[in-house]
């Protein structure tokens, strides 16, 4: 059986999902996904105003030059 390659956006919703659980403080949370803090507080805020929607990436608006 080969092994199964996990997205960014997997891992996303695997943080968000133990976040909601409420097992870790939020320290341990993201020391356990081996993100900052910064990054853990940008995703959840991602996922309150928007959902799971909010975490897939963010669409960069082209510069006019």
């Amino acid at each position: 059986m080969p092994w199964r390659e996990l997205k960014p956006m997997d891992l996303k919703v695997m943080f968000i999902a133990d976040y909601l659980s409420g097992r870790l403080n939020f320290s341990q949370l993201c020391a356990a996904h081996s993100i900052s803090r910064k990054t853990g507080y940008k995703w959840v805020a991602r996922y309150n105003a928007d959902s799971v929607n909010g975490l897939s990436g963010l669409r960069i608006a082209a510069k006019a030059a």
